[in-house]
């Protein structure tokens, strides 16, 4: 069922208050795919009256207060995106389109939507609920950190939203037991995965440099920033403070993540998989293309990129949905009206780490001194693809299924560490589940960059290249790789931009099309570095590009001018 949005769908219900209201940033879509969505359902599962309220009119009252005002509180997202990075490009140009508004036109999502839908909240509901902010703009700003749109640093988001709590990443476990806290009165200061302000200090947390004092002297920001990210593990986290003048704010330990059964009854809660009617008259919402017949297969990634947000609000660890409860998404499918039979995607953050694991991570957490992967790959990394290829194989011979691809992006570097089912698994993808391209994201090439990035070597991608073009011709189809390429990252030259084009003409033979700028995403290790102009992890200078002329420059080195080679058919 949707999640109701109007007056009459509650008296249908026979509710005459919400005990929840979320407040999104995006069209509702009632999809696991969608954080806010899913929170909802995950709340009216566990009995609480939830309303939703998507991308309400911030010049007046009228949606904002359509709905009421709720008996527990309300939650407030950008939605699934950070509002800056949805509104504008990586060189700062205001974006035309958004994929999540209906009708296409990006007109709907305000800038720093949280703080903006925070405040019409407080303007329209004095001494209202308590505000919960959550999602992954609030989570990436819950600490003092720099803003890329604004160049420079900004008190933690909870401050300047006059929010009273923040739930930080994979919000389910933390968002159902503070409803259970404010329902029962009991404190909810205490909920592991959430942010809180306070006068006083707590002895046992640790605790980050001041805002104050990261404000002046970058060599306190990489401070802070290192113990953050040391302490965003659950497993090892510990509990941290940040005085933000005279108040402190409270940064409780990360939450446990679910458990496999609990994520399973998460993605198998009853999802319409459509646009709500009351936004689907408002035009159409092109990412429901993309997410309406797709099924996440895990959450977290071990990958360590430096500039990705994933890690920080997901987890290192991987946790695996069961392949029972996937096959039954799949099955589900198979009975919605709208399916055509083509399950757009199979996978997660990362789609080959399905059943990968560190059992070591379980333990003590994640290691402080070394990465999970990049150059080399951890041996205490347990790596396989057997289980994602029976899973696959399934799939594809369910009845209704004409066809099941994996979108998502994987590793290549874990195909090639896998020596028993790597071969495999490829030839499994290139036979059943690629629609002509396959994508990966080797970034670069020039080794002191992608050390940077936190990324495997040149050497890795052309031995990957060379396995796929073999299996390639096996199959007898004619498919590509599809590259991702970065520009301007932190220590990243023009010189290396050149080498990049010179690399992908030699080995890739052709010009790259998706070469992205570098973004400083707020909390990511490559946002340090861009701030400070030093990596966190060496205390070594880096050179940092911030003339936007220049990245542009460096962009066009490797995308152009030139003329896209065709493969040759030795290359297939």
């Amino acid at each position: 069922m949707f999640i109701p949005t109007t007056r009459e769908e509650a008296v249908v219900l026979g509710w005459e208050r919400f005990d929840v209201i979320l407040i999104t940033g995006d069209a509702y879509i009632d999809s696991p795919f969608l954080g806010p969505a899913l929170i909802g359902h995950v709340l009216m599962d566990a009995g609480y009256r939830v309303g939703i309220i998507a991308q309400p009119d911030v010049k007046s009252g009228a949606d904002v207060t359509r709905l009421g005002e709720p008996l527990l509180f309300w939650g407030v997202s950008s939605g699934s995106v950070d509002s800056l990075v949805s509104n504008y490009t990586a060189s700062g140009k205001r974006r035309m389109q958004d994929d999540l508004t209906p009708g296409g036109r990006n007109d709907r999502r305000p800038d720093r939507a949280v703080i903006v839908y925070s405040n019409l909240i407080r303007e329209h509901f004095k001494n209202t609920a308590p505000i919960v902010i959550g999602g992954i703009e609030a989570g990436m700003r819950r600490i003092a950190h720099y803003d890329f749109y604004d160049d420079r640093v900004r008190r933690s988001i909870l401050f300047d939203a006059k929010a009273d709590i923040l739930v930080y990443g994979m919000g389910e476990r933390p968002v159902l037991e503070l409803a259970d806290c404010l329902k029962k009165g009991r404190d909810y200061r205490v909920v592991r995965g959430i942010c809180h302000i306070s006068g006083n200090r707590i002895d046992t947390y640790i605790e980050l440099p001041s805002y104050e004092r990261v404000l002046q002297d970058k060599r306190e920001f990489v401070q802070m920033s290192r113990l953050f990210i040391r302490n965003t593990d659950p497993v090892s986290g510990r509990g941290m403070i940040q005085m933000h003048g005279n108040r402190y704010l409270v940064h409780n330990p990360p939450a446990v993540p679910l458990t496999s059964d609990e994520l399973d009854r998460v993605y198998e809660l009853p999802y319409e998989r459509s646009v709500h009617p009351f936004y689907k008259k408002m035009g159409e919402v092109r990412a429901l293309g993309t997410i309406q017949f797709s099924i996440t297969t895990h959450r977290g990634c071990f990958g360590g990129c430096s500039f990705c947000s994933i890690s920080v609000h997901q987890g290192s660890a991987v946790v695996s949905r069961s392949e029972a409860s996937i096959i039954r998404e799949a099955k589900s499918f198979t009975r919605h009206r709208e399916f055509k039979g083509i399950i757009a995607d199979i996978g997660g953050p990362t789609a080959n780490m399905y059943g990968m694991l560190c059992k070591s991570m379980l333990r003590r957490g994640l290691c402080a001194d070394k990465r999970c992967a990049g150059d080399y790959l951890c041996k205490s990394m347990s790596v396989s693809h057997k289980s994602l290829i029976s899973l696959l194989g399934k799939i594809r011979k369910l009845p209704g299924v004409r066809k099941a691809f994996v979108a998502s992006g994987i590793r290549h570097d874990l195909v090639l560490a896998d020596h028993d089912a790597g071969e495999q698994y490829l030839s499994e993808i290139l036979r059943h589940h690629v629609s002509g391209q396959l994508k990966i994201a080797p970034e670069h090439c020039v080794d002191r960059v992608l050390d940077l990035m936190g990324k495997p070597s040149a050497e890795s991608l052309i031995a990957f290249r060379d396995l796929f073009n073999r299996l390639n011709r096996q199959v007898r189809k004619k498919q590509f790789l599809t590259y991702y390429l970065i520009a301007a990252h932190p220590g990243c030259t023009l010189e290396d931009m050149k080498q990049l084009r010179g690399f992908t003409g030699r080995e890739l033979r052709l010009v790259p099309e998706q070469v992205q700028i570098f973004t400083a995403l707020p909390s990511t290790l490559s946002t340090v570095m861009y701030y400070t102009g030093v990596d966190p992890s060496s205390g070594e200078k880096v050179f940092v590009e911030r003339d936007v002329r220049e990245k542009e420059r460096q962009k066009r080195v490797v995308t152009g001018p030139g003329r896209r080679k065709p493969p040759s058919r030795k290359n297939i």
